[in-house]
């Protein structure tokens, strides 16, 4: 199958926790088929509850190079390496 942004790229099929997902390696668009989003959604709510940190005494040294705020990771993090 060809991808639809980029037309003359054809898409390369993974499987990751037993969903198929269709990606264009050009683009890095991702495709899924029918049901499969729900099946992703299902897992990430089923998924462990995130490991809490002790809050301490904060210092300034402790926020890190930007301004000590991380990106949280999505759920989509889990299935693309």
């Amino acid at each position: 199958m060809k991808c639809p942004i980029c037309k003359d790229v054809d898409l390369v099929m993974s499987e990751r926790q037993s969903i198929e997902i269709d990606y264009c390696p050009e683009c890095r668009g991702v495709w899924l088929d029918r049901g499969e989003l729900d099946k992703i959604i299902e897992r990430s709510d089923a998924g462990p509850p995130p490991e809490r940190r002790e809050a301490g005494p904060r210092r300034d040294d402790d926020r890190g190079g930007y301004g000590g705020k991380r990106k949280r990771k999505s759920f989509l993090h889990e299935l693309f390496d």
